[in-house]
Formats: C-alpha cells, sequence, structure tokens
C-alpha cells in the first residue's frame, strides 16, 4: 500500500469531465457563472461572521478589538484565497481541498483533508442553524408569539432544553432546496444575497447614529487572568480563531468549480471577489455592533438581533433587518450543506467512501442520497449540540484545509511546473509560505478543548480509512494491479 500515491491532475480533469456542459464523464451539470459564484461565496461568508459568532468573540476573547480579529482572520484567507484560486482554475472538479491534496500530497493527506472538512461544512452548517434559531425566536417574539424553551436550546446550553426544534427544522428546508438542483439552489441564494446585503448595509448606516462611544472604552480589554486567549492581543488572536470560519465562502465556491460554466474564468472572481467585500463588511460592521452594544452582553446566539432592539425608535425597519439577517443566515447554511456534498461525492468516486455518497438522482442530477444521509448527521448535531463548540471546530477543521492547499501550490510548482495555470499565485512560495504561518497561528489560539476534539475527530477518521477506506481505494488498487499484486 503506497499511502502517499498521488493522481495526476490529467486523471483528475479526466474524471470530472473536460469541463464542458453535458460533456465528459461528469455526473454534475455546468450551470454556473461568475456572478453566481460571487453570490454563493457571499452567501457563505455574509452570515455567520456577522449574525453569529462576532457577538461571542468579542464578548469571551477581544472586546471591541474583535475588529483587529477579523482583520487578522481576513490575511490568513487573503493568503489561502489565492492558493484556492489557482488550484481551482487547474483543476477545476467537485471536491476542493481535498482533491487538489491529492494530486500533490498523496491519498492519506487528501482523506485527512476530506475528513477535516466535514468539520468546515457540515458542523460549520450546525453552528449557523444555531445562530437562525436565535434570530428566528427573536422575530417571533417581536409578533408576540414565545415557543416553549425545551424545544429552543441544546441539553448543554447556558439555559438548557430538550432540543432546538428550529435549527433542525432549516437543515430540513435548506436540505429540500438543494436535493431539488443546482440551478434552483443557486438562484434561491442570489435573491436572498441581495436582500441580506442591503440589511447589513442598513444596519452599518443607520446603526452608526446608535453608537455609544463609551462602549469602545476599554477598545481593547486587559488580560487580567494571565489565561491565553481572554481578552488582551491574545484574545485578539484567540478570537481571530473562532470567527475565521465565517470566511470559508471562497472554499465553498472552489467545491463548485465542476458546475462553473467557465471556471478557468470564474473561478477566481467568484473567490477573490465575495472575500475583499465581505472583509469590508465585516469590519465596519464589528465596530457598529460593539459600539451600540456592550461588549459583555453580546454572549448570545443571535447578537445582531439585540443591536437592533436597541435601535429604538425604528420598530419597523428593526423587524425588516432580522428578517434579512435570517434570510442571510440561510444562504450559510445552503453553501457550506452544498460544499459538504460535493467533497463526499468526490471521495465517493474515489472509493473511500460507500458508492451511496455519489450517487445522483436521474431527473434531478443532484447528489441527493449525500444529502439526506448529511440531513441526519447534520440535524443532530444542529438539535442537540452548543454553538460555542460547534464554532470552534468549524473553525480548526478549516483552517487544517487551507494549510495543506498552501502547502500544496508549494509542492505543485516544483513537481508540474509545466501546467496551464490560467491564474498563478503571485511570490511562491513566499505567499504560500505566509499562508501556513498565518493560519497555524490561527489554529494554535483555538482552545485545548477544541484540539482534544479535533485530534479525535482526525483518529477516528484514521480508523475509517485504514478499515475501509484503503482496501476499496480505486487508486490504491491499481497501483496493486500495476505492480502485480
Amino acid at each position: 500500500m503506497n499511502l502517499f500515491a498521488t493522481k495526476s491532475v490529467d486523471q483528475l480533469m479526466a474524471e470530472g469531465g473536460d469541463g464542458s456542459h453535458g460533456s465528459g464523464n461528469s455526473d454534475l451539470k455546468r450551470t454556473l457563472g461568475a456572478m453566481q459564484l460571487v453570490a454563493l461565496g457571499i452567501g457563505a461568508v455574509v452570515g455567520a461572521g456577522i449574525f453569529v459568532l462576532a457577538g461571542t468573540a468579542a464578548a469571551n476573547h477581544a472586546g471591541p478589538a474583535v475588529v483587529y480579529s477579523f482583520i487578522l482572520a481576513a490575511i490568513g484567507c487573503a493568503l489561502a484565497g489565492l492558493c484556492y484560486s489557482e488550484f481551482s482554475t487547474m483543476i477545476p472538479i467537485a471536491g476542493s481541498a481535498y482533491a487538489y491534496s491529492y494530486a500533490t500530497l498523496g491519498e492519506l493527506v487528501a482523506w485527512i483533508i476530506g475528513w477535516a472538512l466535514v468539520l468546515e461544512y457540515a458542523v460549520g452548517a450546525a453552528t449557523v442553524s444555531v445562530g437562525w434559531s436565535g434570530t428566528m425566536v427573536s422575530i417571533l417574539k417581536s409578533l408576540g408569539i414565545t415557543l416553549p424553551q425545551q424545544f429552543l436550546a441544546s441539553p448543554w446550553d447556558a439555559d438548557p432544553g430538550l432540543v432546538n426544534l428550529p435549527a433542525v427544522f432549516i437543515i430540513v428546508v435548506i436540505t429540500a432546496i438543494l436535493i431539488r438542483g443546482v440551478q434552483e439552489s443557486a438562484r434561491f441564494n442570489s435573491i436572498v444575497v441581495a436582500v441580506k446585503l442591503t440589511v447589513v448595509i442598513a444596519f452599518i448606516v443607520l446603526g452608526y447614529s446608535y453608537i455609544n462611544t463609551g462602549n469602545y472604552t476599554p477598545f481593547l480589554p486587559e488580560n487580567t487572568t494571565g489565561e491565553f486567549g481572554k481578552f488582551g492581543w491574545t484574545g485578539v488572536m484567540s478570537a481571530a480563531g473562532t470567527i475565521f470560519f465565517a470566511y470559508i465562502g471562497f472554499d465553498a465556491v472552489s467545491t463548485a468549480a465542476q458546475e462553473a460554466k467557465n471556471p478557468k474564468r470564474d473561478m477566481p472572481i467568484g473567490i477573490i471577489g465575495s472575500l475583499a467585500v465581505c472583509t469590508m463588511l465585516y469590519i465596519m460592521y464589528a465596530l457598529v455592533l460593539t459600539g451600540i452594544v456592550n461588549y459583555k452582553e453580546l454572549n448570545v446566539a443571535a447578537p445582531y438581533a439585540l443591536a437592533v432592539d436597541r435601535m429604538t425608535g425604528l420598530p419597523w425597519l428593526g423587524f425588516w433587518m432580522k428578517l434579512g439577517s435570517l434570510l442571510g443566515l440561510t444562504t450559510v447554511m445552503l453553501a457550506m450543506l452544498f460544499g459538504q456534498s460535493r467533497v463526499f461525492y468526490s471521495m465517493s468516486k474515489d472509493g473511500l467512501l460507500p458508492k451511496t455518497f455519489s450517487e445522483i438522482h436521474p431527473t434531478l442530477r443532484t447528489p441527493y442520497k449525500s444529502n439526506l444521509i448529511l440531513l441526519v448527521f447534520v440535524g443532530l448535531l444542529a438539535g442537540f449540540t452548543p454553538i460555542s463548540l460547534l464554532g470552534n471546530l468549524t473553525s480548526i477543521g478549516t483552517l487544517c484545509a487551507f494549510i495543506v492547499v498552501c502547502i500544496g501550490i508549494i509542492v505543485l510548482r516544483r513537481t508540474r511546473p509545466e501546467l496551464p495555470r490560467p491564474f498563478r499565485t503571485p511570490m511562491v512560495p513566499l505567499i504560500p509560505g505566509l499562508g501556513v504561518l498565518a493560519n497555524f497561528a490561527l489554529m494554535y489560539s483555538l482552545d485545548s478543548l477544541t484540539w482534544t476534539a479535533f485530534l479525535a475527530w482526525m483518529a477516528f477518521g484514521l480508523v475509517i480509512y485504514f478499515s475501509y477506506s484503503a482496501s476499496r481505494s480505486h487508486l490504491q488498487n491499481s497501483v496493486a494491479r500495476s505492480s502485480g499484486r
């Protein structure tokens, strides 16, 4: 067994189809244009960081200086995003970092990254569903409707319940949309993204007049306990690691490469364009949020809704802004569950997961069985897991994938310098090298519980690989046949 056997880029491209609509051997349809890819990226990026995690990161780690955390996270993302852009134009197939590492670092690393991407996408969707639930509860309260607490929280939340039913409900709805079809999902996403951007910009513009500058003092609260990550500059780093997953929209764009009409042109536009737009919005939003509400009060599932409630005199606007944020969180889950099903599709096509994950609906042309399996897994996480643990697990899985993609660019530049690269990452190996350092620093800043859960998850993944996947791997079986074993 050669654990570091790689697939050639030519082989990956042949398995993914030749890039033309309806041609090659691709089961997935090429229906997405550049603007739909940008919308997909914005749909994933603008949402969790703004509507969910910015508040908890400020309350528990950085205070108003959470704006610095957003800048640090954006730098790590930008460095990785340049590497993703090169890979997505060179290997425009489903699978994202999983497929890229298969071509550069070998099957075992590809499996590890594919397994880490479960934390990025599936667990990320569960995280956002909890924030969606908190926002929905706030909207219902404004209409005079109060739901029983036992159906609004997990048993391990600070204010415990039996199950978070609204979070489970929205996962069911998103799954139904994804099964219906990619084009329909993209159309729904584009409409909702327009609404979401409108309410975010409205919050920034109108919320400016409600800022209490006293809430900015101290802007960077001191670390008085000596504990890493509890305010001070270590708190800024820790907050950056926590909110990092809010930037993973461009990664979700890369999973759609096999369904892009013109991936060589459209993928860099979708990846870099969505990241640039969203970074500016995050910075402005963080300043307004912590100006309206004191950071000590922001440790809630729906900090955006709390801030809107403080904007007195605009009750009608507040309701529509909450509704817009609710729709915004919906597109985040759409992008994450879309990305997860495409990663599983690629792993299944390679024999590393059961064939069920790559079975395509005969008329809808979507991996519907994979979507249904994800519905069960993500639904359970959404209903029974606290948001703080979910968010950090998503971040650490994302950072792990980003590091491998940056390393992969350096490796492939040395091993296959002749390959056509419609988009080239500048200053290699400097840019990807800095990407590795920046993302590892953010990864290191996460707490010990997150690291323990991450290592346990990866160990579980290795057990599955060696007990199931390695013996069924198409690549391993091909290597064995060619060597006469």
